[in-house]
């Protein structure tokens, strides 16, 4: 007859729906094992490596037949299961799972110790272990669970209420509502998720906000929130172990899963990502990691879909009316000082010419099938501002900088029609039906407002007006675009 071991587990979470991993790891676990109890959810600050999510961390007591080796085992396979890479001490995980008591065991081996050794101090352990066993007694130290935590104290840890599974007896959601009107997009915002992207032959993992929408009938009261998130969590299994290709195909991917789960006629996902790039700097040749937005938008109806892939990224522009006003001051100066008006002339070809600058954030979204790299289109961006901006300069760095900026003036509209012209002078392959967004905002240096400009439409509608010069008063909208 088989023996059944007491074991206490101490679970934490603090990547993707820590609840929900919490909860999935205690069902893998139950394939070999008997759970008898839990206790309530904590969350905890992280320790070690400060800067990270908080966790949410249980302890639960079980009984099974596994010795501690096997236990260990299958404890390992639910973390990889589930999504755990190899990584650093204390690095951000969806799951960790360790055996804090085996019976009244003491083992010490190179891949496991029971108790676990670093237990006895650690609050996140306690609190929870000692709301299920606080008269459980230390093998070693012969002090039990209670006394043990009386000594670390709880600071840090605070009880989370669970969420409760609710036997409902009407489904609210699908009833009619009191005005039978139709919702264009209803949804989910700002929800926050790491996700890989290939880079390379490699997976690199990202931090990322995701809006999540579904169009609503006019016979349904509302759409299932819940489902928002349970297409994340059906796929963030792949999202951690399978890299996307681009940001675009996740959306993709996010976008039919979302249509299919609300039964809506149209659903629409769309993805920041913080992105990093390694650039060298333009006179010390030092190279330097630069952070941009990576934007990835799909639309679908369950089958077809249409997306788009864009940057948001930072330079700088200089003012051409501030720059003409001090050029024509400058003359008068010269001319004052006896210089002809040809000398004057000609100092000022020479001469950069001071103006106000600002940094400017550009936009540029592509949608098409056919692939475009986001990457290039930042070098898109950056080339259609006054100048591009590095995060390290030295001096000779920051003086080129400048003067690529003042000998470059552009207004806010300038980049914006820069952005365009560049996308129909690289990309002539692209169809004519593709989708361009270019806009610009400048963070004014001497005003208290933004400037902003933007165009949309269609690369064929864009294409027309450069380079045949047919004006169009109505332009194709990025919402129009992604219906069809």
């Amino acid at each position: 007859m088989s023996v059944l071991h007491r074991v206490y587990l101490s679970l934490g979470a603090n990547l993707g729906d820590r609840q929900g991993n919490i909860l999935q790891a205690l069902q893998y676990v139950q394939a070999r094992t008997t759970i008898i109890k839990v206790s309530s959810f904590y969350e905890t600050e992280p320790v070690g490596y400060l800067d990270q999510p908080r966790f949410l961390n249980i302890a639960c007591e079980l009984e099974t037949e596994l010795s501690p080796q096997e236990l260990l085992h299958l404890l390992k396979w639910i973390e990889k299961r589930m999504g755990r890479r190899e990584s650093f001490r204390n690095a951000p995980r969806p799951i960790d799972m360790d055996i804090i008591f085996y019976d009244d065991l003491v083992l010490e081996s190179p891949e496991l110790a029971i108790p676990h050794p670093r237990m006895h101090d650690r609050a996140f352990v306690l609190v929870p272990l000692a709301e299920i066993a606080p008269d459980l007694l230390h093998p070693v130290l012969n002090v039990t669970v209670a006394e043990l935590l009386k000594r670390v104290g709880r600071e840090g840890v605070e009880r989370v209420e669970r969420s409760l599974k609710l036997r409902l007896e009407h489904d609210v959601q699908q009833a009619r509502p009191a005005v039978s009107i139709s919702l264009s997009r209803v949804g989910v915002t700002n929800l926050r998720r790491i996700i890989q992207i290939e880079d390379g032959a490699r997976g690199t993992l990202f931090y990322a906000t995701l809006d999540l929408f579904a169009d609503l009938n006019p016979a349904q009261a509302g759409v299932h929130m819940s489902r928002f998130s349970d297409v994340l969590e059906t796929l963030v299994e792949e999202i951690s172990l399978e890299a996307s290709p681009d940001i675009e195909s996740l959306a993709e991917r996010l976008a039919r899963q979302v249509a299919r789960s609300q039964r809506a006629a149209r659903s629409e996902v769309h993805i920041r990502a913080q992105y990093p790039m390694m650039k060298v700097t333009p006179v010390t040749g030092k190279s330097v990691e630069e952070l941009y937005t990576l934007i990835g938008i799909a639309a679908s109806d369950g089958e077809r879909t249409r997306r788009l892939v864009g940057v948001e990224v930072d330079g700088i522009t200089a003012c051409p009316c501030a720059q003409d006003m001090v050029r024509s001051y400058s003359r008068e100066l010269l001319l004052e000082e006896g210089f002809s008006e040809e000398e004057a002339g000609r100092i000022l070809d020479v001469l950069p010419i001071a103006s106000h600058n600002q940094r400017g954030r550009g936009t540029l979204l592509i949608g098409s099938e056919q692939r475009v790299r986001a990457e290039n289109l930042v070098h898109i961006v950056e080339a259609s501002m006054s100048s591009e901006t590095y995060e390290l300069l030295k001096r000779p760095d920051e003086f080129f900088l400048v003067n690529k900026a003042h000998r470059n003036p552009r207004f806010v509209e300038d980049v914006v029609r820069e952005m365009l012209r560049n996308v129909v002078e690289v990309y002539p392959d692209l169809p004519d039906g593709a989708f361009v967004l270019a806009k610009q905002e400048n963070l004014e240096s001497i005003h208290q407002h933004n400037a902003f400009a933007e165009r949309y439409g269609t690369l064929g509608e864009i294409r027309r007006e450069i380079l045949g010069g047919e004006y169009r008063l109505r332009h194709t909208t990025l919402e129009e675009w992604l219906e069809g």
